[in-house]
């Protein structure tokens, strides 16, 4: 097995929301005003989490190991002897006072004080998986992490994460000047492999500002010293975060890991079209199409809470991913 130095690691993070004992603490430290059911969509289970492992093994041979982050949860299917494998629970790695937490912000902006965790790594969500053979050289170039520098507006969602967006942004202004960082990386903000993507950076150059970033909602590539000299400069802000139970306006998320990343010009231009996100509310027939005829190296099943038929959408989907990845991986009992 590569070293930490040498090697890549993935890293998921997980939370089974079925669990009824999970949910009970969940409510005990929400405001009654905040009280979550077990249908809430950002925790309903599709039950396709061991389509991720399967696509580890058979799409990503070279990963050196995979970190499974949960507030101890484990899969019934899992096997927890697998040699890459580290099972990791929050407790392992985030500071006891700001536990327990049922926001991924304080789980994100931790990862890199998981132990053994290698100096570059790609993070995962649990509803982002391979659908073809992927490579080292998809997520990092050189030793640098794949990055798409392409301006686009976040856009304005009361429901969304659009504000804490704009906190990542400003301690981006506050750290970084876009006209250096054009002048200086301008091979790799005028990068030819973002294609069409690429019009959206010339239209908004005029406003001469970080206005936002292109998020494909993808696994994102990642350097660990970049965790490190972010909360070296901002370790205030992050504790912060790390202290809030429950996701916040005032907080930041891993994107401004990403965000630091392109500014300082420490990253290799990506690829868009690798993969793709989809709206499994209204893109199942495309979602599906996507997976059996293995039309891009990774997807992102999104879920939406405008779904009536869940059980027939969640048939359709297992159906589609059994049709690539229908053999048990050696990280299943």
């Amino acid at each position: 097995m590569q070293d930490k130095k040498n090697g890549i690691d993935f890293v998921i993070i997980w939370v089974d929301g079925n669990d009824q004992e999970w949910l009970k603490e969940k409510n005990r430290f929400s405001p009654d005003e905040r009280k979550f059911n077990i249908n809430n969509v950002r925790y309903r289970d599709w039950d396709i989490l061991h389509y991720l492992f399967r696509g580890i093994e058979k799409f990503a041979p070279w990963v050196r190991k995979v970190h499974f982050v949960t507030c101890g949860q484990v899969p019934e299917w899992l096997n927890l002897e697998h040699p890459k494998l580290n099972f990791v629970k929050h407790s392992d790695y985030i500071s006891e006072e700001y536990l327990p937490t049922f926001s991924a912000n304080p789980i994100e902006l931790n990862l890199h004080r998981i132990e053994d965790l290698a100096d570059r790594f790609v993070f995962f969500n649990d509803d982002m998986l391979l659908t073809a053979p992927v490579t080292q050289e998809d997520f990092f170039e050189d030793g640098l992490p794949r990055n798409i520098a392409v301006l686009n507006p976040p856009t304005p969602n009361r429901h969304g994460i659009s504000t804490i967006i704009m906190n990542d942004l400003g301690i981006i202004a506050d750290h970084f000047s876009f006209t250096a960082s054009l002048r200086e990386n301008w091979k790799k903000w005028f990068h030819l492999g973002y294609g069409p993507q690429l019009l959206r950076t010339l239209l908004l150059l005029p406003w001469r500002r970080y206005l936002g970033f292109y998020e494909t909602h993808l696994p994102s590539s990642f350097l660990k010293s970049t965790f490190e000299e972010v909360w070296k400069q901002e370790e205030a802000v992050l504790k912060k975060v790390s202290g809030h139970r429950f996701r916040d306006d005032s907080d930041v998320n891993q994107y401004l890991m990403t965000y630091w990343q392109i500014a300082s010009g420490n990253f290799a231009p990506g690829d868009p079209k690798i993969g793709k996100m989809y709206d499994v509310g209204t893109q199942i027939d495309t979602i599906t199409d996507a997976i059996i005829n293995q039309r891009r190296k990774l997807i992102c099943v999104n879920d939406s809470e405008k779904i009536d038929d869940f059980t027939d959408l969640q048939q359709k989907l297992i159906k589609a991913f059994d049709h690539i990845l229908g053999e048990k991986s050696s990280f299943e009992k």
